[in-house]
């Protein structure tokens, strides 16, 4: 996974997903760029751990080079 954001802004322009449960993370990320959200917005949200969903924030994470788990 991985979150293409604005440098200035921050807010979600795109986000890529390769697997086989590509299609169970992808929504989550749809909500946030209809909202206008930002990476560091999905970063704050509480993820499961372990979980699929983690890849999400950790992707986020990425954003700013603040991962914690890669």
């Amino acid at each position: 996974m991985k979150f293409l954001a604005d440098a200035k802004t921050d807010e979600i322009l795109g986000v890529h997903i390769v697997g086989p449960f590509a299609s169970e993370l992808i929504a989550e990320a749809v909500v946030a760029m209809e909202f206008k959200a930002s990476a560091e917005d999905i970063a704050r949200i509480c993820h499961a751990h372990p979980s699929l969903s983690e890849a999400t924030k950790e992707a986020a994470l990425a954003v700013d080079k603040r991962t914690l788990n890669f």
